[in-house]
């Protein structure tokens, strides 16, 4: 599984790539505003894009609406 981690704090956003990556997955983005995971989102195709709700330039619920136009098969879970 392919996965995008988008969250505006470093350390965190670490941390989870960290975890992710022991337990197997593949990171193979990460981003820190919401307008950074609609463009790594177009350009490296995840199969899943953890998003924090609160980031700066666009939140994570903004990013969710512009990566869901940019490919209306994406579902939200």
């Amino acid at each position: 599984m392919r996965i995008l981690v988008a969250d505006d704090h470093s350390l965190f956003r670490d941390g989870i790539v960290s975890l992710l990556t022991a337990a197997g997955y593949e990171v193979v983005g990460q981003a820190g505003d919401g307008q950074e995971a609609v463009l790594a989102t177009d350009r490296l195709r995840p199969d899943v894009v953890l998003l924090d709700i609160t980031m700066p330039s666009m939140n994570g619920l903004q990013a969710l609406r512009a990566i869901r136009k940019l490919d209306p098969s994406i579902k939200k879970w």
